[in-house]
């Protein structure tokens, strides 16, 4: 029998948007990258497109944790963490400077499960972008929400990282870093800005460093590594948050077949985001 929250399936939205360059070149500086300033028809860089397509809602509009009140786009899941857990993403040509595209949006799947910790509900979207060429790149979101811990209760330990990188760089997420990436990507959820609601009312140890935002530094070290590198596919999976109280890593290395692993950990070794990188 279909639930509530699984009669969203199938729900879709589109979107238009131009591609303008003050993202690009805040999102450079704010990665600290000495980039060019970008032309019309540059590329964009993969991953980038998160700078596009931004919703947003009135002021009225949102809810306690900063996001848009539940039930709009995506189900009303009642459930008080969100996070983006993962996604694939599938590049065919880049996306280009000065260029109309257009993002249509799927609910493709809803599924709940009974976690060790409690209820945890999974939202997986579809976006295929397209611009004049046709159809762009195509990516799977992996959205999951979970109740936040009872007071006292203990914090699961991440599974330890790979020992091995080839390259690695230490990134410091203080809270204007998150700020930054927050206002680029118009991103109102509070744990990423909030100390006391991150804090008091969430129960996290600090300000969350974002999904996408350590997926694309991810991304990023992967450019600074193999300059010119031309990626077909990118795959990550969030396994464990990282937040603003102390310095992460973040680390790869080429292996077989043209696929690079990706990685990003604690000072201590755990793992906090794996990821793949497909250039064949």
């Amino acid at each position: 029998m279909e639930t509530p929250l699984e009669s969203w399936i199938g729900r879709s939205e589109s979107r238009t948007d131009v591609i303008t360059a003050a993202p690009v070149t805040a999102l450079a500086a704010t990665l600290d990258r000495d980039d060019p300033i970008p032309q019309p028809g540059d590329a964009v860089p993969p991953l980038w497109h998160w700078l596009y397509f931004l919703p947003i809602p009135r002021q009225s509009e949102l809810g306690p944790d900063g996001h848009a009140k539940r039930g709009g786009f995506l189900p009303p899941v009642p459930l008080l963490r969100r996070m983006w857990a993962g996604g694939r993403l599938d590049f065919y040509h880049p996306l280009q400077v000065g260029e109309t595209v257009t993002r249509v949006s799927r609910i493709h799947a809803v599924k709940s499960k009974q976690g060790s910790t409690g209820p945890l509900v999974f939202v997986m979207v579809r976006h295929e972008i397209s611009n004049q060429k046709g159809l762009a790149l195509t990516e799977e979101q992996d959205i999951v929400y979970r109740n936040s811990p009872n007071p006292g209760d203990p914090v699961p330990a991440p599974p330890p990282a790979p020992s091995d990188a080839a390259w690695q760089r230490t990134i410091h997420p203080d809270d204007v870093l998150l700020f930054r990436y927050s206002a680029l990507t118009f991103n109102g959820h509070r744990i990423h800005y909030d100390r006391r609601y991150a804090t008091e009312v969430e129960g996290y140890p600090g300000l969350v460093v974002h999904g996408p935002l350590l997926a694309t530094l991810l991304f990023d070290l992967l450019r600074r590594s193999l300059p010119g590198v031309a990626v077909k596919r990118f795959e990550f999976r969030a396994l464990s948050p990282l937040f603003d109280t102390a310095p992460f890593l973040v680390c790869g290395k080429p292996e077989e077949d043209g696929v690079v692993h990706l990685w990003a950990q604690t000072l201590a070794g755990g793992l906090a985001m794996d990821a793949r990188a497909y250039s064949i």
